[in-house]
């Protein structure tokens, strides 16, 4: 079992920067792969980005590539995701994820964060 716990959201002006935690606790997952996905009101849960936990390979979805960066610390068996330049499209809830492979299917992992929420203000 792995035990996820995400922290940092909160309310940010559009053009301002937030930074997430996922602490994993329980199971090591250095053999696995970690994402964000995130979730607006009323649409799908959308992935967001992944890394390779051996490796570090990256991988971002377009809407979000060359403003958040993923990141891992292996020591601390946590992953971030800066956020900068956010949007009021951003704002949504958070959430990590571990599974198996990298995947942009959020049906590919198998544990989940209880999210955190993220609003940017226009």
């Amino acid at each position: 079992q792995v035990h996820l716990v995400e922290s940092g959201g909160g309310l940010v002006q559009g053009g301002g920067s937030l930074r997430l935690s996922c602490a994993a606790s329980g199971r090591t997952f250095r053999a696995y792969a970690v994402a964000w996905f995130r979730q607006a009101p009323g649409k799908e849960r959308g992935f967001v980005a992944a890394i390779k936990w051996s490796g570090g390979s990256t991988y971002y979805a377009d809407s979000v590539k060359g403003r958040f960066t993923i990141s891992r610390d292996n020591a601390k068996n946590t992953v971030y995701l800066q956020m900068n330049s956010l949007k009021p499209e951003d704002t949504a809830v958070y959430y990590c994820a571990v599974g198996d492979r990298t995947s942009y299917s959020a049906f590919d992992y198998n544990y989940w964060g209880q999210g955190t929420q993220v609003t940017v203000s226009s």
